[in-house]
């Protein structure tokens, strides 16, 4: 590397082929109707997966990164290159290149006002292995970022087997470790593993865990979620966000040893909840809050819905989401101050159709927050959640609310 990085983004790698779309299609169903021909606008090319995503979300708010995703030697592989290049020089320097197997790309189907629907290969992400990170890549660094284990091969296969290798290569030097997932087809192997089991062995050595709604129901309560696939004809799962279940699920994330749990809740935001033992917390390795901020950071339940923007699209918004939280980690934020990172630089995102480009410096995005950027309403049932001054809703799981929260409970 040209210089240190301070954060290390590891993990999954592809290319991104993005037709732009207008408003005129009313759901994914009629796009992809057989035999019918659908006009669509020029594409946008771009790397995307968690190594891009995140990664590069991460360098535009002005983060010293390293990126390790691993590619194939081949055409795509040297646009994915290409496009890394574009942003930094010397973020390829990390990048794993191999001689066999095709580099993962994605053909990402996202209207305007609509979900996204990917067609993917994952290519070479399926041999990514504990034995790619040496540990002096991560000499210097701060946090280890890792996505999409569902979408690796070699990192879900025998039970997370080398998923755990991994982050416990990472934890002997001490880095602060951050985990993504990614939603499998569940006709897939990655669909069919033990995600319990591999969760149960691997999240010990996680300190910040950030699954989406939708994954980690997935994952945890796999007959609660075909429920609600079946109750939800259009596929959204997110009209099932409910605040008990997502505080039955973050204990449990907790009690398998996570410090720091961020679901990710679509439209309706981001909810966080950490662990209430201190000396988890002091256990997190570089980016461990200091003394000082230990109290805004332990035993703590809270919800921001997202800013009011105009969404263009949706594609990487929670790589996004997640970059702004763990920039809000690594400089020694508050956790609030952390949560709205996230809640902002996803909003960023969301205003342009590929995945990074509408990230700014974090300091345009604080200041659009300090300028009043609206939230906007929560749908959610937040019965006994209270509304801080700064627009996050505070949970029953948090220690007392202190001086500035309103007793206001959601109707």
């Amino acid at each position: 590397m040209s210089g240190k990085a301070e954060v290390v983004v590891a993990g999954h790698i592809c290319l991104d082929i993005i037709p732009t779309m207008d408003e005129k299609q009313t759901s994914i169903a009629e796009l992809l109707s057989p035999g019918k021909l659908v006009n669509i606008g020029p594409a946008v090319i771009s790397t995307g997966g968690a190594v891009s995503n995140t990664g590069i979300a991460l360098h535009r708010l002005g983060s010293k990164v390293k990126l390790m995703g691993k590619i194939g030697a081949d055409p795509f592989g040297e646009a994915i290159l290409t496009l890394l290049r574009q942003q930094e020089a010397s973020l390829v320097e990390g990048m794993i290149i191999s001689r066999e197997g095709n580099s993962s790309y994605s053909i990402v189907i996202s209207p305007p006002n609509m979900d996204r629907m990917f067609l993917h290969s994952t290519g070479t992400n399926d041999t990514y292995a504990a034995s790619d990170l040496k540990q002096e890549h991560l000499q210097g660094a701060k946090l280890f970022h890792f996505g999409y284990p569902p979408l690796m091969k070699r990192m879900f296969e025998n039970e997370g087997g080398e998923l755990l290798s991994l982050l416990k290569k990472v934890k002997e030097s001490e880095l602060t470790v951050s985990l993504d997932l990614a939603k499998p087809d569940p006709e897939s192997d990655a669909g069919r593993a033990n995600w319990r089991a591999i969760l149960t062995k691997s999240l010990p050595f996680v300190d910040v865990f950030l699954p989406s709604f939708e994954e980690i129901v997935y994952m945890l309560d796999r007959e609660r979620y075909d429920l609600m696939e079946k109750a939800s004809p259009d596929g959204d799962l997110l009209s099932y966000v409910d605040v008990e279940l997502l505080a039955q699920l973050s204990a449990e994330l907790i009690q398998m040893g996570v410090a720091i749990v961020v679901i990710k809740l679509g439209e309706h935001g981001v909810y966080v909840r950490t662990t209430s033992d201190e000396k988890r917390l002091a256990q997190m390795g570089f980016c461990s809050p200091k003394q000082d901020l230990l109290d805004d950071w332990l035993n703590c339940e809270m919800i921001s819905s997202c800013y009011e923007v105009d969404v263009v699209g949706t594609t990487g918004a929670g790589d996004c989401t997640i970059a702004g939280f763990l920039f809000g980690l690594t400089r020694g934020l508050t956790l609030k101050e952390s949560l709205q990172s996230a809640v902002g630089v996803g909003a960023c995102n969301v205003e342009q159709a590929d995945a990074t480009s509408g990230i700014p410096e974090m300091a345009v995005v604080q200041d659009r927050m300090y300028r009043g950027w609206k939230k906007r309403a929560t749908k959610l049932k937040l019965v006994n959640w209270h509304l801080h001054e700064d627009q996050i809703w505070i949970g029953p799981h948090h220690k007392s609310p202190k001086e500035g929260v309103e007793a206001n409970e959601a109707k």
